[in-house]
């Protein structure tokens, strides 16, 4: 796991209410349900809308419009039942995390769940019911997973691929607290040998002079 995504307000690393923040930024598909000119946001330009022609725009206008009923959210093309099984099985078959999820995939599944769940059930996608079970089932076991993982922890980092961001997130505090008590062991153990360095040291140095008197009494006798 490398190091947390710094906060957007600079005070350190992400929040999962940060992370949920950033989550609606990323891009998504939808269908208009009815025309649109053209929008002027800050990141640049959105065409107009003309139905039923697709649109790519942010995550956050999608909701809003999906909310004004405006119109329909394609599911990303990992949020399928199909996939999440085969991702499922391979994470219960493999130690390491599937490379098959999306950075943010939990943070956008929970978000598009709460927000079109009439949408994810239509095609391949399944029902947000068994939509709602995989995920939940994916984030258990990588959770098992991330626990295991925390037994081999070193000292200075732990290294965890493929994980999400949300997860990294929620991950982070307690292992940041693992590493910390794993550094004072450390040091305490560094501190321990170095004392008992000096002491043989010590030790040797008194033997040396000892026995140089012995031989300094021999040469007299002599």
């Amino acid at each position: 796991m490398a190091n947390p995504t710094p906060s957007p307000s600079g005070m350190g690393p992400l929040t999962p209410s940060e992370v949920a923040f950033l989550c609606e930024s990323q891009p998504i598909t939808i269908i208009p349900r009815q025309r649109l000119d053209r929008l002027d946001l800050i990141g640049g330009s959105l065409p107009p809308f003309h139905p039923p022609q697709r649109a790519t725009i942010p995550l956050w206008l999608a909701l809003l419009l999906k909310r004004q009923r405006r119109c329909n959210i394609v599911p990303p093309t990992w949020l399928t039942t199909t996939h999440l099984e085969a991702v499922l099985k391979a994470e219960t078959e493999n130690p390491k995390f599937s490379p098959n999820l999306p950075f943010r995939w939990l943070e956008t599944a929970e978000m598009l769940l709460d927000a079109c769940p009439d949408d994810l059930t239509s095609g391949d996608s399944g029902g947000s019911q068994d939509l709602r079970v995989l995920l939940r089932g994916l984030r258990e076991i990588r959770q098992t997973k991330a626990r295991d993982g925390l037994r081999s922890l070193e000292s200075t980092y732990l290294q965890m691929n493929d994980l999400g961001l949300l997860e990294i997130t929620e991950l982070r505090g307690f292992a940041k607290g693992v590493v910390d008590n794993l550094r004072k062991i450390g040091a305490s153990r560094e501190e321990a040998r170095r004392h008992r360095e000096e002491e043989e040291e010590e030790s040797g140095g008194r033997h040396r002079g000892g026995t140089s008197v012995g031989m300094d009494d021999d040469d007299d006798d002599f």
